[in-house]
């Protein structure tokens, strides 16, 4: 009997078993014990694009994962409900794709939301509008009028899965040995594309309603390899995306708000009620829309709330366990 260690990568991840793949294919595999006992944390648990330590015999039907490489890049957010705690979507991604409908999916405000964790994870995101075939071109022009207008940089491509049109740019952009994660609400078309990429059906797929919006099916995150090599990440719909200690990626997401920010009479300036305040200004004058702003001041309240409450939360796991070692060792 045979044993190897080798580094596979996790294509799907699906109640506490994994899908990894190296290069002699696909297996399932499992956390061992020490890597589930030294683990502090669920985010710290491998996700999808994960670069795993695995341990595998001929005999074994399931390998053990002993540990993660480091990430280069990472999505997460909060986790959805009351609990405080990160939720990691996916690892290693160099791409995302942020996908709205322009029916009736289109959103400036949750498309800030996803900017902020592209930005943070340092992945590089783009916008992409689908559906264009249920909109006029003038209602199309006008949401990207509203994209640039609120300061979003990030490149905006269109298309639709019916006529097909803008399929064909989106695949010459689409790298070999690049990873691009494709993220957004349920029903707006991100599996139906990823199959059409695909050449076929392996994304679970459901009629669209009588609005036009597709009904959501994807059930959990999987990472396919396109026939020239590029790979992709399909995602479940979210419906909650609250985010934690997302300063940098609030920043360089709201860059025309900072610049700005750099010209107030005071460092501290919390752009609300200062003298010569020069975010203020720049709303009197029109220069900002008083909506993007409003998004900005509410996504730094959120972030430094929620990292606020999620460091309490560590301390008292961290003097809890502490607690338990010394019980531990004063009752031996």
């Amino acid at each position: 009997m045979s044993s190897s260690n080798s580094t596979a990568r996790v294509i799907a991840v699906d109640r506490g078993q994994m899908l990894l793949q190296d290069e002699m294919g696909v297996f399932r595999a499992k956390l061992s014990g020490k890597f589930i006992f030294e683990s502090n944390a669920s985010a710290e648990y491998p996700c999808v694009g994960d670069w795993v330590f695995v341990e595998k015999t001929d005999a074994d039907e399931f390998g053990l994962i002993q540990g993660i490489a480091e990430r280069k890049t990472s999505l997460r957010r909060k986790e959805a409900g009351r609990n405080v705690e990160y939720q990691m979507i996916a690892a290693n991604v160099d791409f995302v794709f942020i996908v709205q409908s322009c029916h009736y999916d289109f959103n400036i405000k949750r498309l800030e939301r996803y900017l902020v964790m592209a930005t943070e994870g340092g992945t590089t995101p783009h916008v992409l509008l689908t559906k264009t075939d249920l909109v006029a071109p003038e209602k199309l022009a006008v949401q990207i009028a509203q994209i640039e207008d609120a300061g979003i940089t990030a490149p905006v491509m269109t298309l639709s899965n019916v006529t097909q049109e803008g399929v064909d740019e989106l695949k010459t952009i689409l790298l070999p040995r690049k990873t691009y994660c494709f993220v957004g609400s349920s029903g707006v078309g991100k599996s139906t594309l990823i199959n059409g990429l695909m050449g076929r059906d392996t994304l679970k797929t459901k009629s669209v309603s009588g609005t036009g919006e597709g009904r959501h099916t994807t059930t959990r995150r999987e990472l396919k390899t396109l026939e020239n090599g590029a790979m992709v990440i399909d995602n479940p719909g979210m419906r909650e995306f609250g985010i934690i200690g997302s300063e940098d990626g609030i920043d360089a997401s709201f860059s025309d708000i900072i610049a700005l920010a750099s010209q107030c009479r005071f460092q501290n300036c919390t752009h609300t009620n200062e003298p010569n305040c020069a975010i203020q200004k720049a709303l009197e004058t029109g220069e900002i829309d008083p909506k993007h702003y409003e998004n900005f001041i509410k996504l730094k309240k959120e972030s430094a709330f929620n990292l606020m409450s999620y460091s309490e939360k560590r301390k008292k796991d961290k003097d809890f366990g502490k607690f338990l070692k010394n019980y531990k060792k004063n009752n031996r």
